[in-house]
């Protein structure tokens, strides 16, 4: 054999021992970077994600962009991170493009932007921009606009979650892996103290009006839980939030009240020792799936059809009424047509509480 048709068979055997024989392949990145800055419970969403891919690339750097307050979220998934200050540095569109200026010297080599507003399309371009390969989310908007006040989510299929799409973004970079598996049960901290008889956590609030259980319902559902079980936190923020659950602790001697007693970290740890959580289509929804921690969940404006339901969560365990102008919104961030979110009312908190027996029965 000659040396031409020697160097020819060296290539091919090559080729075929790469898997691409006849056609170059494309190199998969080595360090990809992951940005989503917000909303908290979209960002609680993406570890499920991330999970799936560190279980079929565990040699893969991943660097997540996200805030600070978020670190918690991504315990245990041997990543790394990079602050993303929407407040000051990077706040601005230039101040996106410092922060891709950033990432590009950690030798970032792809970037999966699962987040897709205005922000993140800057940053985006620069590194396009420098010949770093992107990907970004589908978020389905159309679908999810078509199912507004039609009333027919409750029989339609659910359209495709969150956390797919998560991982289909990276999909689209080359990488190869099923969708992951409900999250599991974990060691944990005991934040609150040693556990003794059943605990039960009841978060009512959300950022939006037509997420948030109404406060005389609250009432009632925070009288029969802690009647029935041995331990009551109500999960919560500050101002009105903090007031209310404070006076339920007054009320109710086994109740507790967590603001300003954990901060977000403690919070999971003692979400993953719970019972059962009483939730709204909100934050603590997905810390209890992070947690692996039953969820009994309330939605009224917004539907879960949507993708947006805790991942892993039983459906058997959402409760909702079927009414022809659900869901009115997305994000349930619009006011009610009716004005009086007759939605939440028609979810009862005697209905609340027998679900939650039959969870911790089962």
């Amino acid at each position: 054999m000659d040396r031409k048709n020697s160097a020819a068979a060296e290539v091919r055997t090559q080729e075929a021992a790469d898997g691409r024989a006849g056609a170059p392949a494309k190199r998969l990145p080595r360090h990809l970077l992951v940005l989503r800055t917000s909303a908290m419970g979209d960002v609680a969403m993406l570890p499920h994600a991330l999970r799936a891919l560190r279980a079929a690339y565990p040699a893969l750097r991943i660097t997540v962009a996200t805030r600070a307050l978020f670190r918690p979220f991504f315990a245990g998934l041997d990543v790394e991170f990079v602050e993303v200050d929407t407040k000051g540095r990077h706040h601005s569109l230039r101040g996106m493009w410092r922060l891709a200026a950033e990432v590009r010297r950690l030798g970032v080599d792809a970037v999966a932007d699962v987040h897709d507003v205005l922000r993140s399309k800057a940053f985006r371009l620069s590194m396009r921009l420098h010949g770093i390969p992107v990907a970004h989310i589908r978020k389905g908007r159309s679908e999810k606009r078509a199912r507004m006040h039609t009333g027919a989510a409750a029989d339609a299929a659910p359209l495709k979650h969150t956390v797919t799409r998560y991982c289909d973004v990276f999909r689209r970079l080359g990488f190869e892996f099923p969708d992951p598996g409900p999250a599991g049960r974990r060691p944990h901290a005991e934040p609150m103290g040693p556990k003794h008889g059943v605990w039960i956590g009841f978060a009512p609030f959300s950022a939006q009006r037509g997420k948030t259980y109404p406060e005389a319902l609250s009432r009632e559902t925070v009288a029969l839980l802690s009647a029935r079980y041995d331990r009551v936190f109500i999960h919560g923020g500050g101002g009105d939030e903090a007031r209310f659950a404070e006076e339920m602790e007054r009320a109710h001697p086994n109740v507790t009240a967590l603001y300003g007693r954990v901060k977000l970290a403690g919070e999971i740890e003692l979400i993953a020792g719970l019972d059962c959580l009483v939730s709204m289509d909100s934050l603590a929804m997905h810390l209890a799936a992070l947690a692996a921690t039953p969820v009994v969940s309330v939605w009224g404006a917004t539907h879960p059809s949507l993708g947006f339901l805790g991942y892993g969560a039983d459906p058997r365990n959402v409760l909702q009424a079927d009414m022809p102008c659900r869901p009115c919104s997305v994000f349930g961030n619009k006011p009610c047509r009716y004005g009086d979110y007759r939605c939440l009312h028609a979810v009862t908190p005697q209905m609340i509480v027998d679900r939650v027996a039959q969870v911790v029965g089962r």
